[in-house]
């Protein structure tokens, strides 16, 4: 059967939608490529409940951070194991090690991520939010599914609050932000600033004119080269002090890109850029405070402070606001799509809604939706229309045209990838004893494609029924049928 070709970067929900559901089964009906930013904040890994008090505006947020067995099952566990043999080979190096749960956890958070970088475009980055409880596994996941290649920074947000005094450690007081993208090439990348403090305006930039303030910076590099860098301008020789020209572009014009250094100098000094000293010194050229946005931002992020006063709703892993905008701003555009699937108490939506930005929002908290909502009409208004909340599972709509699931291609490919055997107890059988089945059923975000179809005999074809298949294969560990091929313990 020929294959249609498949139309990736069409988001296939309304935008402004919060689902109230597990964000594994919602991110598999999303499309291929149709998401530009990807923040989650998902659990840490710290082995408690969290629960916004009654009273607060999260009153009925909760979320479980604890791990155990039941939390991911055998049919997850076999799927990475078949579609992403490496992320199963690293969990299973890592299993043992660290606080309770950790294996679990991870295979929990290995299955999502492989989802986040199926529907993240290739142009598109993710930032993930953890804490060091996690953060050097997480790491060594991340690499894994988007490559080591692929990571841009590892930011420290420190927190501010100030705790753990006559503990017997350090204060834990940063949370880590791991930002990736999802190819090398044409992703979307904007330098955010950090505004001077009046202290180093005063200190730096100490010289005015009529133009303004202005601070000198050097128009020589160190050593010395050949060519019209390193000859004399106007009387003056960079290769006596072991010096070069190195005359900065910035408000050069292009096509004097390519011409000699004495001519960019010869420009820079029409237009008043450059400072000559009384006393004979190399020249310096002038740079103006009001063409700066400040400083860089680094790595380091000890600038934006823990949610207070009126922004603090209640929700105790509550991020600030500043801190999703200079996510946002810094690698999307407006009209771009940010999506969260851990959104929580609603500080994406937020932030992306007043940088007009689309989103979308995944939390199993119905509580989450009302945050939305009471959020984006506490700071915006009659601007606010309708917050979409769904339950169900969308249908991906970038397959083209899928066959019947049941057809003979798809059972001749399946036969040939399971050798003969039933996925269910492993035993060998003909072709024509095994039946095509969902893994995971239709009726809980299953689709008709390959990656979701196996081969059963009747016998396990008649125990699982219309449930998943991992419900079949931990019955048939009870039942001690088959060939266990792989363990949660």
């Amino acid at each position: 059967m020929k294959k249609k070709k498949v139309e990736k970067g069409v988001l296939n929900v309304k935008p402004g939608t919060v689902f109230v559901r597990d964000n594994l089964e919602i991110m598999r009906g999303l499309n291929d490529e149709c998401v530009d930013l990807i923040y989650l904040d998902p659990p840490f890994n710290k082995n408690q409940n969290f629960t916004s008090p009654i009273g607060s505006k999260a009153k009925g947020a909760s979320f479980k951070d604890y791990w155990v067995p039941d939390d991911v099952t055998e049919g997850e566990i076999e799927y990475i194991k078949e579609k992403q043999s490496k992320i199963y080979d690293l969990l299973k190096a890592v299993e043992g090690i660290g606080v309770k749960g950790s294996y679990v956890y991870l295979f929990y958070m290995a299955r999502r991520l492989m989802e986040c970088h199926r529907i993240l475009k290739s142009t598109g980055s993710i930032y993930l939010h953890c804490d060091p409880t996690m953060s050097h596994y997480l790491k060594l996941l991340l690499d894994t599914i988007f490559g080591v290649k692929n990571f841009r920074s590892d930011i420290t947000w420190r927190r501010k609050n100030r705790t753990g005094r006559g503990s017997t450690r350090f204060a834990n007081n940063i949370d880590h932000i791991f930002y990736y993208v999802k190819g090398e090439g044409d992703f979307y990348w904007d330098q955010p600033f950090i505004a001077y403090d009046e202290s180093y305006i005063k200190s730096s930039y100490n010289k005015i004119d009529e133009k303004g303030r202005f601070r000198l910076t050097e128009l020589v590099g160190a050593g010395q080269r050949y060519g019209s860098s390193g000859e004399p301008w106007k009387g003056v020789d960079p290769s006596e002090k072991g010096y070069h020209w190195a005359p900065p572009l910035k408000h050069i014009p292009k096509e004097l890109h390519k011409k000699s250094s004495q001519e960019k100098l010869d420009y820079l000094d029409s237009i008043g850029r450059i400072h000559w000293p009384q006393r004979g010194n190399v020249p310096r050229y002038k740079l103006y405070l009001d063409e700066l946005a400040g400083s860089p931002v680094d790595t380091l992020w000890d600038d934006i402070k823990p949610p207070a006063g009126s922004e603090y709703v209640g929700y105790r892993t509550q991020k600030p606001l500043k801190l999703m905008e200079r996510i946002i701003k810094a690698s999307s555009k407006e009209g771009d799509i940010v999506f969260d699937p851990f959104c929580g108490c609603a500080t994406t939506m937020v932030a992306a809604h007043g940088l007009n930005r689309k989103w979308v929002g995944i939390d199993v908290s119905p509580a989450a939706v009302n945050l939305v909502v009471e959020r984006l009409t506490a700071l915006y208004g009659k601007l606010i229309t309708k917050v979409i909340k769904r339950n169900d599972i969308p249908s991906r709509t970038d397959l083209g045209k899928v066959p019947p699931y049941n057809c003979i291609e798809n059972r001749e490919i399946l036969y040939g990838q399971q050798k003969g055997k039933c996925a269910g107890c492993k035993i060998l059988f003909h072709f024509k004893n095994l039946t095509i089945d969902h893994d995971k059923p239709v009726s809980k975000g299953g689709q008709d494609t390959l990656d979701n179809l196996q081969l059963l005999c009747s016998n396990c074809n008649s125990i699982k029924g219309d449930r998943t298949m991992a419900y079949l294969l931990k019955r048939l560990k009870e039942l001690g049928e088959g060939q266990d091929d792989f363990t949660t313990e």
